[in-house]
């Protein structure tokens, strides 16, 4: 084993030699040997046999393997002086090699040598993105777990700080190429992520570049399945796929598959819906995922087929008014509680789908259930009514932090969904029913009216901002299905009516 002095000897040899420094393959060897020396030796061998590698590329593997060697090193100041130096290594085909050796780095739980790692991963994807990919898909297709999901979490994190030069239209290619192999094999979490790295990319802004990304989704789901509601899983790779195709759908990009696999699949089994996470209420998030897709679907070949089912859903929670007794007072002992959240939903999708068969609720429904209709429209009116008063007077004159108690909270949302559902019931009690008026859901950004443009009807509201599958059935781990609404409406369903009954 060389000592420091010969190492520093050796070194000065191959420096002076400059051009013919590749003759003197016995003075590199000797730095080579470095590696199994005390902790000064491999410190400077960790230095010295990166910069000379170019000049002996018969010594690449040998080179390569002794640098690895020192990136495992138990001394972690060795460990670092390696990982760095490792950038140097990455010339012509030893480039992928090298995006491997560092992807594999990626598990350290050291976080100096970690960011040295992303470090000199950034610096070689610079000098051959195609090649450093190739290294990285590589673990994450066939290596260790943890591996997998920081590389995966190193492009998700990294590829947006990437300029234009380096993130050609043939590396973003190649990097949709791949992520398809991926998303065969996914948990919830993963599939995610590549939908943020998928999204991100410029050659899929375009509209055909999202109908990439909806198709991509759409199999993830597996639409072509028969739903099982009883599986939580099914029912969790549902919703986190089509939560991730909901901000791709526009007037280009039509949801009319998603609206068709809800309607046919999932609102006849609603009440049987299992929950993938504790206190979820799953038949709300479903139905606001409805509502969200329901303005962009395109030419639909089953619209009435799905416009009934929806109308007979809705028609669940919309009761007819209790029979009264001789006396006057209601028959029964207690009035239909009104889930306003659920009706939301429901009578948006409506609403929605209703705009492409403007006849389907005077031409396709016999008088009879036409009349049914009105009478549960009129009495879920009254109810609204009495509660919007009430909302009014529970948050007149107050403002600012009076507004942002947990029970104004809830009142707020309350008021913007009851607001909501008022200007669509107007609509329906025309006749003919009419599909023009415009609201935006009650969990929705506020929508900014420019100076000039008339609102749709005064009584149209804007929502506060949202909080923002398991996709592949493989991968043992799960993410949790995070709900896209408001804090509170969720607790809106119970909260409202009641509260307006005891109030009278």
């Amino acid at each position: 084993m060389p000592t420091v002095e010969e190492l520093y000897r050796n070194y000065g040899i191959l420096a002076d030699a400059t051009e013919q420094v590749g003759q003197h393959k016995d003075a590199y060897q000797v730095i080579l040997d470095g590696v199994k020396g005390g902790t000064k030796e491999k410190r400077l061998a960790a230095q010295f046999i990166p910069k000379f590698f170019k000049h002996f590329p018969e010594l690449a593997d040998s080179a390569i393997n002794a640098q690895l060697d020192l990136c495992e090193d138990e001394d972690v100041s060795i460990r670092r002086q390696a990982i760095k130096e490792l950038p140097q290594f990455a010339t012509g085909e030893n480039l992928p090699r090298v995006a491997d050796i560092l992807t594999q780095l990626l598990q350290t739980d050291d976080s100096a040598e970690f960011n040295l790692v992303n470090n000199a991963l950034l610096s070689i994807f610079k000098m051959d993105a195609k090649g450093t990919l190739g290294g990285l898909f590589s673990q994450i297709l066939q290596g260790e777990d943890i591996v997998r999901e920081r590389a995966i979490k190193f492009l998700s994190t990294k590829l947006k700080t990437l300029p234009d030069e380096v993130l050609t239209k043939e590396v973003e290619e190649l990097i949709l190429t791949e992520s398809k192999k991926v998303l065969e094999d996914v948990t919830g979490e993963e599939f995610v992520l590549f939908m943020k790295i998928l999204s991100g990319l410029k050659s899929l802004q375009t509209v055909s570049g999202r109908q990439q990304l909806v198709e991509l989704v759409a199999e993830q789901a597996d639409l072509e399945q028969t739903f099982n509601p009883s599986d939580p899983d099914c029912v969790d790779r549902l919703l986190q796929c089509t939560r991730q195709a909901v901000p791709l759908f526009s007037k280009n990009v039509h949801s009319t598959r998603f609206v068709t696999y809800f309607c046919e699949q999932v609102l006849p089994n609603l009440g049987s819906l299992t929950t993938p996470v504790e206190g979820l209420d799953i038949q709300l998030e479903v139905l606001k995922l409805l509502a969200e897709m329901s303005s962009f679907c395109g030419d639909m070949e089953k619209l009435e087929t799905n416009l009934r089912k929806l109308f007979d859903k809705l028609l669940e929670y919309m009761p007819l008014p209790p029979e009264e007794a001789e006396n006057g007072e209601n028959a029964g002992n207690e009035e239909p509680k009104l889930q306003f959240s659920y009706v939301e939903c429901l009578l948006y999708s409506f609403h929605q789908l209703g705009r492409k068969l403007p006849d389907f609720l005077t031409a396709k429904l016999n008088a009879e259930k036409l009349k049914d209709f009105k009478i549960r429209l009129q009495y879920f009116a009254r109810g609204l009514q009495v509660y919007i008063r009430q909302l009014r007077l529970a948050l007149q004159g107050k403002t600012g932090e009076a507004l942002k108690t947990d029970e104004n909270k809830i009142k707020v949302v309350a008021l913007k969904i009851t607001n909501n559902i008022n200007v669509l019931i107007k609509d329906l009690f025309h006749i003919p029913p009419s599909y023009k008026s415009t609201v935006t859901l009650s969990w929705k950004p506020v929508q900014k009216v420019e100076l000039g443009q008339k609102r749709a009807s005064e009584d149209t509201t804007s929502g506060s901002p949202p909080k923002k599958s398991s996709a592949g059935p493989k991968r043992d781990a799960r993410q949790i299905y995070n709900p896209p609404s408001g804090k509170y409406s969720s607790n809106l369903g119970n909260f409202n009516y009641e509260r307006s009954l005891q109030g009278k």
